[in-house]
């Protein structure tokens, strides 16, 4: 059948047609009324308590088709503090401290600035690997599109010429993605929920840095799902077994019995790219799937 004979899709006219016909409208009492909005160009309707589940589902899916599109099969999640200064910087830091309690602070996140470095040549081992035979990309690098580790993560994409993701939050101080991260792969919730779910849905590793709140929050929910069979086992790989054991008495919650032995098995400590890098090679080597 040539390309003019083949019947329509539909009938109807797509969506963003109808958006322009509309704006066309005449002006009249009744077509200048909020009312007369088409429903999807009215923000202030959209943004009504009533329309929440409407924009959990729109949060969802713009990312998912837009990520589909793109052919991105699978990611490597890299989570971490917005606060650890990259290497060149880290000097500044104590230089403006201004009592002795800011030294300290400042010295030991000058002390964690080499995982900025280690953040960008993980990402950097990540993109180097090829399409698969349909063209679709793995192990694509995924960040919270901030500074500092996140950061990092997508500039060690950049270094390989490779685009990366960045999942942005909505905060009340001003923010932006980094200037790394892809633009057209870049995306601004509203919803931590969504987008942490966004951080899972493609994840085959997730590498997670010294960090803070939402670092906590981010692994222990990926733990907790791992933990209860809501997800399949991926590694999940841990820098900096001295920062976390200091934060986090892992032993304890052992002994204390609310967690089991085998739970602390769902992650592994690393110090360095080459070696977390080296775990999910060989994961994925010995995987059925």
């Amino acid at each position: 059948m040539t390309a003019e004979k083949q019947p329509h899709r539909s009938r109807f006219h797509k969506a963003k047609d109808d958006a322009q016909f509309a704006k066309q409208a005449t002006t009249t009492p009744q077509t200048a009324s909020a009312a007369y909005r088409l429903a999807f160009q009215d923000t202030d309707f959209l943004l009504r308590d009533d329309l929440r589940p409407v924009r959990f589902q729109l949060e969802l899916l713009k990312p998912e088709l837009l990520l589909e599109e793109a052919k991105i099969e699978s990611t490597l999640v890299i989570y971490g503090s917005a606060r650890i200064p990259e290497a060149d910087t880290a000097d500044g830091l104590e230089a403006a401290a201004t009592d002795d309690a800011a030294r300290n602070i400042a010295r030991r996140l000058k002390a964690k600035a080499k995982y900025y470095d280690e953040a960008r040549q993980l990402a950097r081992l990540a993109s180097q690997v090829p399409c698969d035979d349909k063209g679709c990309r793995h192990f694509v690098v995924c960040s919270g599109g901030g500074p500092s580790i996140m950061e990092a993560a997508n500039r060690g994409a950049a270094d390989e010429g490779r685009e990366s993701i960045g999942l942005n939050i909505v905060l009340p101080h001003e923010q932006a993605p980094n200037r790394y991260v892809t633009p057209s792969l870049s995306f601004q919730f509203h919803y931590f929920a969504l987008r942490k779910m966004h951080f899972l849905l493609r994840a085959r590793a997730v590498c997670v840095f010294p960090g803070g709140f939402g670092t906590f929050d981010e692994t222990f929910e990926l733990l907790t799902l791992i933990q209860t069979g809501k997800i399949k086992p991926i590694p999940v790989l841990m820098f900096g077994k001295e920062f976390w054991n200091r934060v986090v008495n892992f032993d304890a919650l052992v002994e204390e019995g609310v967690v089991s032995a085998r739970d602390l098995d769902l992650f592994t400590f690393v110090e360095t790219a080459e070696e977390a890098w080296s775990i999910i090679q060989h994961f994925y080597e010995n995987a059925e799937d």
